[in-house]
């Protein structure tokens, strides 16, 4: 692989993440994708490694040393490599702390942070529902003001690590006459009453995270646990994406990768017509491609987490967008051509290559689908040419 600039810290944790992949989720993938069973004992091997602690400060308990967003596509990548799906543990309570690190008070920061740096809580991130999927602003979930405390009722869909996680970073209307500016981020924690899990959704890919609806009934949480102020829950939940779409991205490289690594061996040791399959040009500028595909996914995902940890008051919504759309994209279709490489093998659950490229098609939905990054990206770059125009006019009337 390629030089980037890594420091000797940040290519510990990245050798750290690739050997425990190795050793641990390879060999439980299949396992985990048959049952659908929530990896419990994965989690505890990365929480006893530190690498919940690497996307958090070091004054809560963490070891980001100034590069989190780079540090959680690192460990994101190489454990997606073995297991997309396992590696959302992980990947989904960065995500649910996201909001804490972004809006949160020192004090709030002081209560969850620690628990989630140990790997002792998960967290997960609450903001799509049934009627509000990519239309973000249509929300509907509510959390009145009663007193010194919040009242919540509603529900949230598909949400990662849902049951299994014991900090939410919920977003809901505080004040619902004002739409999603009435918008707020709460924190809730799993017992409280008045909050409960819909059924476990059976997925067709990484199907090793638990994927629930959260129930909200007149769910009463203190107003300490309010994230930020009042009424920028939504500017927090698109401030979360633009921090976490590199992490979707590592996912879909890491899947991308492993179905390459995995279609390069195969094609190096099927033989047909007297000669291993590698031997035919056509297969050969397949992989070639492929290669190519994911290096270039990674080169501008690696690029994206690095401007976001040194620039974190800039938004990186354009990058963050390119990032999580291109490496998802190059993700199904390396895995579709990577079950193409190994033909009707290819298709058997006896083989691994099939999940891989079921475990690909969700990072092109969640977090914003794709057909979303297109319209962020554009809608940025169509922006940025009527300000710069403005500009030029405003210039020459002076």
């Amino acid at each position: 692989m390629m030089d980037y600039g890594f420091t000797e810290e940040q290519r510990a944790i990245q050798d750290l993440a690739r050997e425990i992949a190795e050793r641990e989720l390879r060999p439980v993938a299949a396992e985990y994708d048959r049952t659908g069973e929530f990896p419990w004992p994965i989690v505890k091997t990365l929480a006893a490694a530190d690498l919940f602690r690497t996307f958090i400060p070091e004054e809560y308990e963490g070891i980001a040393g100034g590069t989190p967003t780079t540090n959680l596509v690192l460990v994101t990548e190489e454990l997606s490599k073995a297991c997309g799906g396992i590696a959302l543990a992980l990947a989904g309570t960065a995500l649910g702390a996201m909001p804490i690190l972004l809006s949160g008070s020192d004090e709030l920061k002081r209560r969850f942070l620690p628990d989630i740096a140990s790997g002792k809580r998960l967290a997960a991130f609450a903001l799509t529902e049934p009627d509000a999927g990519s239309d973000a602003g249509g929300i509907r979930t509510t959390a009145i003001r009663d007193g010194d405390h919040f009242v919540l009722n509603g529900t949230k869909q598909w949400i990662t690590n849902g049951g299994e996680a014991e900090v939410y970073s919920v977003i809901a209307l505080t004040n619902p006459a004002k739409g999603p500016r009435g918008a707020s981020a709460i924190v809730v924690e799993k017992g409280t009453p008045g909050f409960s899990f819909g059924k476990k959704e059976d997925k067709m890919g990484i199907r090793a995270s638990a994927t629930r609806e959260l129930i909200f009934q007149d769910c009463r949480v203190p107003a300490a646990n309010l994230i930020g102020r009042e009424g920028t829950g939504f500017i927090t939940a698109m401030r979360t994406f633009d921090a976490s779409r590199p992490g979707v991205g590592a996912q879909a490289l890491g899947i991308a990768q492993g179905a390459l690594d995995l279609a390069v061996a195969y094609a190096c040791t099927r033989r047909q017509f007297g000669s291993p399959v590698s031997a035919f040009q056509g297969l050969r500028f397949s992989l070639a491609d492929m290669a190519t595909k994911v290096e270039a996914a990674r080169a501008l995902i690696y690029a994206t987490a690095k401007y976001i940890d040194s620039q974190p008051r800039d938004r990186a919504t354009m990058y963050s967008a390119m990032s999580k759309l291109f490496a998802a994209d190059v993700a199904v279709q390396v895995t579709i051509d990577a079950v193409q490489v190994f033909g009707g093998y290819g298709y058997m659950r006896d083989y691994p290559i099939e999940k891989y490229m079921r475990d690909a098609k969700i990072t092109q939905i969640y977090e914003g689908t794709n057909q979303i990054q297109r319209e962020e990206i554009s809608k940025i770059m169509i922006g940025q040419h009527i300000s710069g125009g403005a500009r030029a006019a405003a210039a020459a009337a002076d």
